[in-house]
This record gives structure tokens, C-alpha cells and sequence, in this order.
């Protein structure tokens, strides 16, 4: 072929045919093992808190504490990922980046529909960014005054942000750890409320226009678990029976009931200035080891989805991941329950996670024999399903999913403890951190007879909703071959009203 370019036109082909030919060959950004299929996952590098959640347009916009240059913690970004159904998940361009005022750790974001901030134009609704602009300069020195808070603004629906010039908007009084602000609409006063972890309680403050903040109140110096920094609050209402009550959840690290970093949460009144608990009682959002850092998505009416990040401080630098280091669980709904003479939150999976559900499969009233072997269930299902068991009357059973190298997962039911444990000291690969290896227990809520459990199996997690939500446990695992076998096992005989196994389509596909 002969052209202007002489015969270089050749080569060139050549060296591009290579070129797709290696990109062809090279393995797909969710290919890789231990890889989350059913749960968000940045396609490479670090990730931690999830960020920013809100609800605008008919999508779902999550934001996360992103490096975008190495799988270890580093200077933070937003990344940024959107859904149209809280299942499937595009991953945007970074929405924001470190500048002068520090890294940007931390918060929240709304849609300013009354345009307070004055940031809107031409009709246009701003949605609206509140985070901790971290400033490792200031640390460094010594100063307590290196956390501030900051806003940013989009103009076209989350797409582009601009980092507003009047930046910070609260300037730190002098508390070593400052951060974390979760900004919400109370419409009785017409203000907005921040809900800010400062140190080891959280103080609440009041603006008009996001950007003119007084301080309200302060709750938790006496309250709570108290093992290490408070961190990423939350506040919000729930109804149950008709009646309004107010969520306060607060993420602590250390501390957690299984060690390291955990949720927990309160449940009281909120007056617009103070918030009051109903009691003095510590409640766990999460009993596992593994998810720590979960807010709820805001401007999404009297339904609260929550979700939070998939990992453990203990170890989340070290976990055996090559490409990208860590993940978000599925979002899930929240909602009240009284039992043991508490109001106590229910956690379920969001209803749109049946959109990925696939070949489902019905045992009634199976009889367990000291063992049930439900491998020939699931040996299509490439380790990612959702297995339901429901029981007239609760007695011990243990689920197990292992592989032929002998590793296995134990998550299971110990009456005499009265707990809900996940066993992963045979699980796969340990020796990258010390407390990773652990048998982990929760207790159970519920004094009804009978009992239910739901089990999210993806390729290194398993989440567990027992008794209709009122325990939830996470848990990530690295085994070093897919857990495809499966059993249910009993000391003696177990009646099950039902098993059903639902195999979970992959997000990325």
C-alpha cells in the first residue's frame, strides 16, 4: 500500500495489530482474583470510606476515599462511580483531587434544591459536596488545627465539581481530629445539620446556606463505645409503628466488638439542636469484622440505604490483592424493630439485588442428618449466590464452604451461646496480618422460636442477615481456590422449613 507516509504505513500496522493483540491477552480489570463480583470494587488501585452518597436524577452517585496511584492508603481523592439501580456500577473520573488546603478525607454531599447556597444558575439544582480538607503540612508540624471543612459544587448533575472560593467553611476550633461532616435538610427550622466527628464524640452544627456554620450541641463524651477515634457519623429518622426516631450512627476505630474497626449506632430524639438517646445501650450495626465506615445515602425520601466499606483497619494495606485493594457491601435498607426491650435497626439487602438473581433453587423442608451436602447446588454459580434458610425452630447448624485443598469458611448458630459466629481460621490465606485469621461472634437479637438467616456469597465476602436483619455480619476471606463445595451440618438432626439458592449474575459483565 502506498500513501503520503511511504511505506511506514506498514510498521505502523504492524505495531498496532501487536499492540491490540497484547491488550487482548492481558486479564480484564475484573478478572482477577478474589475479585468482588456482585459488590463495588474501583477497577484498580486503593479505596476506602464510601463518600458523598446521593440520590439525584435517578441515579444513585457514590463517592469514595480513592489513591489513584498505588494499593495502599496515600493522599485522598473522591473517586466517583454512579448506579442506576444500586447494583450495576459505572466508574467515573475522579471527582475531586488534593490542593493547597490538604487532602480531601471524608464527608458528604446534597441536592441544594432551594439553592441556599446561592451556587445554582440558570434553573440548574447544585448538588453540593461537604468534605474534610486534611492538611498532612499542618499535621506534620504538630498543629490540631490541620482538618477543616470544605464544599465543592456541580452544576451538571455530578458530572464536573467545583471547589468553592470561600473554602474552608468551618475552620477548626482546635480538635485534633475534626472531620467526617454529613449535612442534611431539617426542614421544621429550615437549616441544614451537620453531623461532625470530633475526636472521640460528635458535635453538631447549623448553617442556613451550607456555608455560615454555628455550633448546636455536642453528644457521646459519656456515650457509646469509646476503644479508639470516632469517626464518619450519620443522622437521620426512621418511623416505626408511626412513631419518628432519630439514627445516630458513629464509625469507630479501633473498638469494634470483634476487634478493630466497626459501626455502631443510637437510637433517640432530635430536636434540631440536641441529640437524645433513648439509652445508655452500646448497639452494632454490623457485628463482623469487615465493614466499617457506612453512611446512608441522602435525598432519597423515608427510605435509608446504607453501605459501607468492606475491610478492617487491622489490615486493609495488607489484604493478598494485586491490582486494586478493598470494596463497599451491598447497600442495604434500614428499618426499626423492637425486640429485647430495645429499638433495634434492621439491615436487609436492597430488593434490587434480585435484578442479578439467576437459577434459583427450592429444597422443602429438607432434613438435615448431622450433614447436608449442597455442593451439586451451587457448582454452576462460580461462587457468588444467595442462599436463604428458614427454621420452624432454631437449634445449631454450621454452613460451610470449602474447597478440595481442605480450607473452608464456617458461618453457623451456637445455642448454647446463644451467638451467630463466621469462622475464617481455615479460610484461605492469613500470614499477611495476624488478627486476619479468627473465629467472630455476634448475639443473637431475637427471642422468637424461629428463625431465618440470608447468606451474600461473592467471591472473597459473605454477608449474613439472621433473623429478619436484626444480626448482620461481614466478612472477607482469600482462599487460594474458589469455595465451590457447600454443606449444611448439625450435631444431631436439624428441620429446615426451606434452603433456596439463588446464583448472582456478575455486575461487571
Amino acid at each position: 500500500m502506498k500513501t503520503k507516509c511511504g511505506t511506514l504505513i506498514l510498521p505502523l500496522l504492524i505495531a498496532l495489530n501487536c499492540i491490540c493483540k497484547a491488550q487482548d491477552s492481558s486479564p480484564k480489570p475484573y478478572a482477577d482474583e478474589h475479585r468482588p463480583q456482585v459488590h463495588f470494587s474501583p477497577a484498580q488501585h486503593w479505596m476506602n470510606d464510601p463518600n458523598g452518597m446521593v440520590y439525584y436524577n435517578h441515579t444513585y452517585h457514590l463517592f469514595f476515599q480513592y489513591y489513584p496511584k498505588d494499593i495502599v492508603w496515600g493522599p485522598m481523592h473522591w473517586g466517583h462511580a454512579e448506579s442506576k439501580d444500586l447494583v450495576h456500577w459505572k466508574q467515573l473520573p475522579i471527582a475531586l483531587y488534593p490542593d493547597s488546603l490538604g487532602y480531601i478525607f471524608s464527608g458528604s454531599a446534597v441536592a441544594d434544591s432551594n439553592n441556599t447556597t446561592g451556587f445554582g444558575k440558570n434553573g440548574k439544582i447544585p448538588l453540593v459536596a461537604i468534605f474534610t480538607h486534611h492538611d498532612p503540612k499542618g499535621e506534620k508540624e504538630g498543629t490540631d488545627k490541620f482538618q477543616n471543612q470544605s464544599l465543592a459544587y456541580s452544576l451538571d448533575g455530578g458530572g464536573t465539581w467545583t471547589k468553592y472560593s470561600g473554602n474552608p467553611v468551618l475552620k477548626n476550633p482546635g480538635v485534633r481530629d475534626f472531620r467526617d461532616p454529613k449535612v442534611m435538610w431539617y426542614a421544621p427550622e429550615k437549616k441544614w445539620v451537620m453531623t461532625l466527628a470530633t475526636q472521640d464524640h460528635i458535635s453538631f452544627y447549623s448553617a442556613p446556606d451550607l456555608k455560615n456554620w454555628k455550633k448546636e450541641s455536642e453528644f457521646g463524651i459519656k456515650a457509646g463505645a469509646h476503644g479508639g477515634v470516632w469517626e464518619c457519623p450519620d443522622l437521620f429518622p426512621l418511623k416505626m409503628n408511626g412513631k419518628t426516631y432519630w439514627i445516630l450512627i458513629v464509625n469507630l476505630n479501633p473498638g469494634g466488638p470483634n476487634g478493630g474497626s466497626a459501626t455502631q449506632y443510637f437510637v433517640g430524639n432530635f430536636d434540631g439542636n440536641k441529640f437524645s438517646p433513648l439509652d445508655s445501650n452500646t448497639r452494632w450495626l454490623d457485628y463482623g469484622p469487615d465493614e466499617y465506615a457506612g453512611i446512608t445515602w441522602s435525598n432519597t425520601g423515608s427510605r435509608k440505604i446504607f453501605l459501607g466499606w468492606m475491610s478492617n483497619w487491622q489490615y486493609a494495606n495488607q489484604v493478598p490483592t494485586k491490582a486494586w485493594r478493598n470494596a463497599a457491601t451491598i447497600p442495604r435498607e434500614l428499618s426499626l424493630k423492637q425486640s429485647k426491650g430495645q429499638i433495634l435497626l434492621i439491615s436487609k439487602p436492597v430488593t434490587e439485588l434480585k435484578n442479578i438473581e439467576e437459577k434459583t433453587i427450592v429444597l422443602k423442608q429438607p432434613l438435615v442428618n448431622r450433614s447436608l451436602d449442597l455442593t451439586s447446588k451451587i457448582n454452576k454459580l462460580k461462587s457468588r449466590y444467595v442462599l436463604k434458610m428458614s427454621f420452624a425452630t432454631l437449634k445449631d447448624y454450621s454452613i460451610g464452604l470449602s474447597n478440595p485443598k481442605g480450607e473452608e469458611l464456617l458461618i453457623g448458630y451456637d445455642p448454647a451461646k446463644d451467638e451467630y459466629y463466621i469462622d475464617r481460621t481455615k479460610a484461605g490465606k492469613m500470614d499477611f496480618q495476624k488478627n486476619f485469621s479468627g473465629c467472630f461472634t455476634a448475639p443473637r437479637l431475637s427471642t422468637a422460636k424461629n428463625s431465618d438467616v440470608i447468606l451474600v456469597v461473592d467471591k472473597s465476602s459473605v454477608e449474613l442477615f439472621a433473623d429478619g436483619g436484626l444480626t448482620t455480619m461481614t466478612a472477607i476471606y482469600f482462599p487460594t481456590e474458589d469455595f465451590n463445595n457447600l454443606a449444611v451440618k448439625t450435631t444431631g438432626k436439624l428441620a429446615i422449613n426451606n434452603i433456596s439458592i439463588s446464583g448472582l449474575k456478575s455486575i461487571w459483565k
